[in-house]
């Protein structure tokens, strides 16, 4: 089966799946997690299916994470966070088998310790909100 058709990320990239979508660029794509860290938590992956960081292409390698780094400015300008936990897994952990950069919205006494995750749930509403303020507060590609 391809890629596009059996990963849910690649479903979500070429918008067979829905997500509320932050980040929408030819090579990348970000969008809210269903069951976030903290709320505004993004998920950027490339929309080529990749399944890992060492797997990643070098002409992808660059953009993604400056990518990253407008995600993790965002947060902070446009959710009042302080600053955010950036993180990727490598198969162990990986949920879905295609590479993505959590970026994780964090204010002290959030309750973010280590590596346990508690997962908080949006309210009604609340996705589309958060993926709006996030929107407003990205900056474009350098």
């Amino acid at each position: 089966m391809p890629a596009a058709d059996s990963c849910l990320f690649c479903r979500i990239a070429t918008g067979d799946e829905p997500a509320k979508i932050v980040l929408d660029e030819p090579d990348l794509v970000g969008f809210l997690d269903v069951r976030p860290v903290i709320k505004g938590h993004v998920l950027l992956v490339p929309r080529t299916h990749v399944v890992t960081f060492p797997d990643l292409p070098d002409e992808l390698r660059d953009g993604f994470f400056e990518a990253g780094q407008r995600v993790a400015r965002a947060v902070v300008a446009g959710l009042g966070a302080q600053g955010s936990f950036v993180a990727m897994n490598n198969v162990v952990s990986q949920s879905v088998a295609h590479l993505h950069l959590h970026v994780v919205p964090r204010t002290k006494g959030d309750g973010l310790r280590g590596f346990f995750w508690p997962r908080h749930a949006y309210d009604e509403g609340e996705p589309a909100a958060f993926a709006d303020r996030l929107r407003a507060a990205l900056e474009p590609p350098r």
